[in-house]
């Protein structure tokens, strides 16, 4: 998995001018999914995220995760993570996870974070997204399993 992490005031998904996923304070994520994926992976990256020390405490460090803040996570799938822009101008997307296995893993990762006590609003699945945020700090993160 490849994840973008994206601390933000605020972050609203909309699929066809209709908003689907709305957060404020919190984490934006951009999800994308290889085809050797697995669970683990999905719950090795929703620990790391939610725990992760990102926030400023009252000395304005970055020593809060999350959990500390009691921030919202908004997920939005993004196979683009895995466009492969080395030979030619087009993007090569073969390290895309097939669309079934590509839900499975993205819905299970939503799930992990949601039992770890975090409200979670995605996007859709493979829809035309737009996509706006405020960022905050700016901090913004790539992980991967």
């Amino acid at each position: 998995m490849r994840i973008v992490v994206q601390r933000s005031k605020e972050a609203c998904v909309k699929v066809n001018e209709q908003v689907v996923g709305k957060i404020d304070k919190g984490l934006v994520l951009l999800v994308g999914v290889t085809h050797d994926d697995t669970e683990e992976a999905a719950a090795y990256l929703a620990d790391k995220i939610v725990n992760l020390r990102i926030f400023e405490d009252e000395n304005d460090k970055m020593n809060l995760s999350l959990l500390d803040k009691g921030g919202s996570i908004l997920s939005v799938s993004q196979f683009t993570l895995y466009g492969d822009c080395r030979k030619g101008r087009r993007p090569n997307f073969m390290e895309a996870a097939r669309p079934d296995h590509a839900l499975a893993i993205y819905t299970r990762f939503n799930e992990l974070l949601k039992e770890k006590g975090v409200a979670v609003e995605t996007g859709e699945f493979g829809a035309m997204m737009d996509v706006s945020l405020i960022n905050d700090g700016p901090v913004t993160l790539i992980m991967e399993s």
